[in-house]
C-alpha cells in the first residue's frame, strides 16, 4: 500500500472563507507558508485542520499603534517590536503601521529610518 501523494504542506479542510469581496465554504491549500490554492475537495496535505462551522478571515491591519516610541521619563512604552508584533499577530492582526514620532527638528525620512532600524530583527 502506498502513501497518498502530498500536494500542500497545511490544508486547511470545511472553512467558511471571507475576503474583502465574497463569503464561500471551501477548503485552504498552503505551501511554504503562503495560501496557493482554495477549492472544494483540494489534494492531501502534510497536515490538515478540519475547519467544519469555523470562519477565516484576512489578517487585520492595525494602522495606528505605538511600539518603541520614545517618551519623556518616567513614562515608558508599553510594547517593543518584538511583543507588540507577537501580540497583534495571535490576535490576528498581520500588518501594523506604527506612529513614527519625530523628534524636534528631525526629517520625517530620519524618523521612519529611526524606527526601521528599530525594528530590524524584532518583528514577527
Amino acid at each position: 500500500m502506498s502513501n497518498p501523494t502530498i500536494d500542500f504542506d497545511l490544508v486547511v479542510r470545511n472553512s467558511r472563507v471571507v475576503t474583502a469581496s465574497d463569503t464561500f465554504d471551501c477548503d485552504i491549500g498552503i505551501s511554504g507558508g503562503r495560501i496557493v490554492q482554495l477549492g472544494m475537495k483540494l489534494g492531501a496535505g502534510a497536515r490538515e485542520i478540519d475547519a467544519a462551522g469555523r470562519t477565516v478571515t484576512p489578517g487585520g491591519v492595525d494602522a495606528h499603534c505605538h511600539l518603541d516610541q520614545p517618551m519623556p521619563p518616567p513614562t515608558r512604552n508599553a510594547d517593543d517590536f518584538n511583543t507588540g508584533t507577537r501580540s497583534a499577530a495571535c490576535g490576528g492582526t498581520t500588518t501594523v503601521i506604527p506612529f513614527a514620532a519625530q523628534q524636534k527638528g528631525q526629517s520625517l525620512r530620519a524618523a521612519v529610518e529611526d524606527y526601521r532600524a528599530r525594528a530590524a530583527g524584532k518583528a514577527h
